[in-house]
Formats: C-alpha cells, sequence, structure tokens
C-alpha cells in the first residue's frame, strides 16, 4: 500500500516537474493571450454588441472572454504555471547549487580524454616549482586556482562566473513575482469608467461590477476638446482636468491636460483619457430644414424628444445627436443626428441627418432635406479609472527578469584545470555556453602556457 502510494505521489511530482507541461503552458497561455487581445475586455461597446451574433455572445461571456485575464479558467493556468516553475526549480537548483559550490576540482583520466580544448607542455624541473610556478600564471591570466594533490600529481582548478548558472532561476524567481503583482492588483485593486460633464465633477466611478466606488477625492472637469481631421475624423481629443480636496484645487493637480497615452495619476489612482460624447441633458440642437421647391431653408432650434410642427403639418424630433457618428454609421464621421418625422396620415420615419454631407442628406429624396448643424450642449469626457498596488511588484519583476535573461544568455561559466605531474602539464578548458568565444581566450592562455619557462 506504501509503495502504490508513494507511486502516485511520484507520478505527480513528475507531472510537476515536466518540461512537456511548461511548454504546453506556455503555448496556451500565449493562444488565451491573443483572445484577450482581439476581443473587447469589460463593458462592451454597443456597435460591437450591435455586430456579434447572441449565439456567440453568450458561449464567449460563459467562457469569461470579455474579462478573461480575471476568468478562472486563465487564472488557474497561472497557478499551474507557477506550480511548475516552483517543482522545477526545486528538483534542479540541489544539484544547480552543488555543481557551483563543490565543483571537480581532479580531473580523472576519463574526462581529460573528453576536452576539445586542451595543450601540453613539458619542463624538467622539480614538480614543486613548476606547480607554484603555473599556479601564478593561472592566476595571473585566469582565476586564482584551487590546488589539489592526487595521486603523485597537482590539479589545477580555477573558474569565472560559475553563479551565472543561476541566470535561469533567476527568470523563474521574476515569473512568480510578476504573478504576485498581479494578483495583488487582483485582489486589491480596480478598474472602471467615469463620465464627466464639462465644467462638473466626480467624485465616484462605476466599477466593473456596476457598483459606484468613491474616490476620496473630486475631480473637475474644467474643458474638454477635440479636434478633427479635415474629413471628419477625430484627431485628437483632451480633458483639462482638476483634483479638488474639501474643495480646493490640489496643488500640482490644477489644470492637467490628459489626452490618449498621457494619463494623471493622484493617490495612486490613474485616469486616462478613453472617450468622449455629448452630455445628454442640456444644450439646444439645430437643426435646418429646406424645400426642394422653392429652396426656402428654417433654422429650429430643438430638444432631444422634443416634437417640432412645421407649416404644412409636417413634425420632426430629434430623437438623439453625437458629434461623432463614426461608430455609428460606417464610412461616416462627425456630428450628425438621429430625426423622426412625421407627416399627416404617413407613418413616421426615422433617419441620421449629417452635418458635413449636405449631399446624403438630399438623397433621402423626400421634399424636406433636414441638416443637422450642432448643438450648444456640453460635451463629456469618458476616462478609465484604474489602480494597481501591485504595478511596482510586477515592475520589480520585469527587472529580475532582465537581469536573469542577461545572465543566462549573455554570461558563461568558465572553467580551467592544469594538471601538473613530473616533467609534464596539461591544460584543459570548459565553458557553459558560447563555445567560440571562450576557444579564443583558452587559445590565448594556452599559447602562453606552452611558452612557460619553468
Amino acid at each position: 500500500m506504501a509503495t502504490t502510494e508513494r507511486s502516485f505521489v511520484s507520478k505527480v511530482w513528475d507531472f510537476f516537474c515536466s518540461l512537456k507541461l511548461t511548454l504546453f503552458l506556455l503555448i496556451s497561455l500565449a493562444l488565451t493571450s491573443i483572445i484577450g487581445t482581439i476581443l473587447p475586455q469589460g463593458t462592451l461597446p454597443p456597435q460591437y454588441v450591435a455586430e456579434i451574433s447572441h449565439t456567440k455572445l453568450l458561449i464567449y461571456t460563459k467562457l469569461g472572454f470579455f474579462d478573461m485575464y480575471h476568468s478562472w479558467w486563465f487564472i488557474a493556468l497561472l497557478y499551474i504555471f507557477s506550480l511548475n516553475l516552483i517543482s522545477c526549480s526545486i528538483k534542479r537548483l540541489p544539484h544547480v547549487f552543488k555543481f557551483i559550490s563543490d565543483p571537480a576540482l581532479i580531473l580523472g583520466e576519463g574526462q581529460r580524454s573528453s576536452f576539445p580544448l586542451k595543450k601540453e607542455l613539458s619542463f624538467s624541473g622539480p614538480i614543486e616549482k613548476g606547480k607554484e610556478r603555473l599556479a601564478e600564471f593561472l592566476g595571473k591570466e585566469f582565476a586564482t586556482p584551487v590546488i589539489t594533490e592526487h595521486d603523485g600529481e597537482f590539479h589545477l582548478f580555477s573558474q569565472k562566473t560559475a553563479w551565472c548558472r543561476l541566470g535561469v532561476y533567476v527568470v523563474h524567481f521574476s515569473i512568480l513575482v510578476i504573478f504576485v503583482g498581479a494578483i495583488i492588483g487582483s485582489l486589491t485593486g480596480y478598474k472602471g469608467f467615469v463620465a464627466i460633464v464639462e465644467g462638473t465633477s466626480v467624485n465616484s466611478f462605476e466599477g466593473r461590477n456596476g457598483q459606484q466606488i468613491p474616490l476620496g477625492f473630486d475631480v473637475l472637469c474644467e474643458k474638454f476638446n477635440v479636434e478633427f481631421y479635415p474629413n471628419g475624423a477625430p484627431k485628437e481629443y483632451k480633458s483639462i482636468l482638476t483634483v479638488l480636496e474639501n474643495g480646493k484645487p490640489v496643488p500640482g493637480y490644477s489644470h492637467v491636460k490628459v489626452i490618449v497615452n498621457e494619463p494623471m495619476t493622484y493617490k495612486g489612482i490613474t485616469f486616462y483619457q478613453s472617450s468622449y460624447g455629448q452630455a445628454t441633458e442640456g444644450g439646444d440642437h439645430y437643426i435646418t430644414v429646406t424645400s426642394r421647391k422653392d429652396g426656402k431653408t428654417e433654422k429650429f432650434t430643438v430638444h432631444e424628444g422634443v416634437p417640432v410642427t412645421l407649416k404644412d403639418g409636417t413634425t420632426f424630433k430629434l430623437l438623439e445627436a453625437t458629434q461623432d457618428v463614426s461608430p455609428f454609421a460606417p464610412g461616416y464621421s462627425g456630428p450628425a443626428a438621429r430625426i423622426e418625422v412625421t407627416r399627416k396620415g404617413a407613418a413616421p420615419q426615422v433617419f441620421i441627418a449629417y452635418k458635413d454631407y449636405p449631399d446624403v442628406n438630399a438623397q433621402r429624396g423626400d421634399n424636406l432635406i433636414f441638416k443637422y448643424e450642432g448643438s450648444s450642449a456640453k460635451q463629456y469626457t469618458g476616462l478609465q479609472v484604474a489602480k494597481d498596488p501591485g504595478v511596482w511588484v510586477v515592475w520589480l519583476g520585469c527587472t529580475l527578469m532582465i537581469l536573469g535573461l542577461c545572465i543566462a544568455f549573455f554570461m558563461s561559466h568558465k572553467r580551467v584545470w592544469v594538471v601538473v605531474s613530473k616533467g609534464h602539464a596539461w591544460i584543459y578548458g570548459n565553458a557553459s555556453k558560447n563555445q567560440a568565444a571562450f576557444q579564443m581566450q583558452f587559445e590565448d592562455i594556452s599559447e602562453k602556457f606552452q611558452h612557460l619557462k619553468i
């Protein structure tokens, strides 16, 4: 019974130490990260929901694809990968430590024949003098040797950067540190969204779960501005924000410009420029109506949802307006409004009236041509709000990873043995990686070795 139990434990241990498991997990994490890059994360844009089928939306939601990095299966992959790294390190690290701390000081006959890098020196002096002279030479040209006497021979062993064999384990540790930082951020941090109308302030934001989370201070949107390209597409949009504590501006955080890729951070909370739009409440909208028959144009000041009656009895109503129609009407951009027109005895017609596309407005075919002229309504700035206390732990992990990769790829463990016997000495060399570079160094040392006078 004990044998069977031990066998099962051994199989589980071997499974978590397996390199095949490591490769499988790395490929799985890479593939799932592609899903998180392609699919939108968090609150879904309305246009995406409108385009995707209901079945796909349901499947993706059940699988957690829209919040993939917080899904149970992605976190499970990270936990298994962490166990895999820890198990591999525990299994192999003692051997590496022993290799570094207790190197082979004596080079046996069988080992000598396996070295491709070796040279011989003949000398006529006493062996003691030869040993001392070669130890001095090796310390000067490479590293101070450890001298061991064995079977009438002296074995001189020296090494450089033996600790570089630990580079891969520094990388392992850095990955675990990054995971710890991510877990800290996931458990104690948060992300959300807030919309601030120009001239107003907020002291909370909406989290992922729809709940309002207090900021602990106020953020005032002093002004919002958007610039457009000639074709009407948005070029740059920016918010001028001020942080308020007890109703007063915080020094250094007054009139801060926030644009895409230039966020504002206060008390560990970062505000990213995310979106913008027109405030739904307040402000006037301007619509012109042109008659095809006589060419006369009338300008109306309207409000959303309030019907307007024309001279011929036709009524129209502004349903909604936007300063950038591109997300809702592909191929078009700039200000636009959705209008409902009702003629006497006819069913209502709903269409979009553009500001920058008068020809499109005229293509509707009706006697009346509607054009949206814009609005005096204030705009709002949409800000992504995020707090991640674990970000510095993640940066520490990234720094350790770079250090570990530099050690693992650009440094090598170099070893040189000199075996001294009566009248003869042999020098042997070996490096853990970059053999070509070490061969050049060894040839330089061995040339001096062969010309050494003892």
